[in-house]
C-alpha cells in the first residue's frame, strides 16, 4: 500500500445527492482494491482562481487514503471521463504505509476534526463572546 492525498473539484450545479454519489464512487474504488480511507473532507463550494470549463465556482473534496497505484489510475481514468469533475490532483505521500501507520493517521485526523469542531462551537458560544467583552472592559478601566 502507498499513501496518497487527492483533491478534486466537482461542478457547482450538482445536487447534494450527485455530489455524495461521486464521492462514494471514488471511495468504492479505493476500498474495492483493499485500500483504506484515512480522511475525507468536504471543503464545500469555493470560488475558483480562474474559470475551469466555464465554471467560476466548484465543490472541493479532499481525500487522504492508502491504496495501490492501480486504484489511483482507475480513479483518474474515471475523473477524465466524468463531466461532473472539473479538476483533480493526486499526490503520492509515501511509498509504503503499514496498518499501524494507517490507524495512527486515522486517529490523528479524527483528533484534528474534533478539535476544529470544538473551536467552532466555542466561537459560536455567546458566553465566550461575553467573557471577551468583559476582559476588554477591565483593560479599559485599568488604563484610566
Amino acid at each position: 500500500m502507498r499513501r496518497y492525498e487527492q483533491v478534486y473539484i466537482l461542478r457547482p450545479s450538482l445536487s447534494e445527492n450527485e455530489i455524495s454519489t461521486a464521492i462514494e464512487n471514488t471511495n468504492n474504488i479505493v476500498l474495492g482494491d483493499q485500500g483504506t480511507i484515512i480522511q475525507l473532507d468536504k471543503w464545500g463550494m469555493r470560488k475558483l482562481a480562474y474559470p475551469i470549463k466555464k465554471e467560476t465556482q466548484g465543490f472541493y473534496v479532499f481525500c487522504d487514503f492508502a491504496g495501490t497505484p492501480k486504484a489511483v489510475a482507475e480513479i483518474e481514468r474515471k475523473f477524465r471521463i466524468d463531466d461532473a469533475v472539473l479538476k483533480y490532483m493526486s499526490v503520492k505521500i509515501s511509498d509504503s504505509i503499514s496498518d499501524e501507520e494507517i490507524a495512527a493517521a486515522q486517529e490523528t485526523a479524527a483528533a484534528k476534526a474534533n478539535a476544529a469542531d470544538q473551536d467552532d462551537e466555542s466561537e459560536d458560544s455567546p458566553v465566550a463572546a461575553d467573557d471577551a467583552d468583559d476582559s476588554k472592559d477591565t483593560e479599559n478601566e485599568d488604563e484610566q
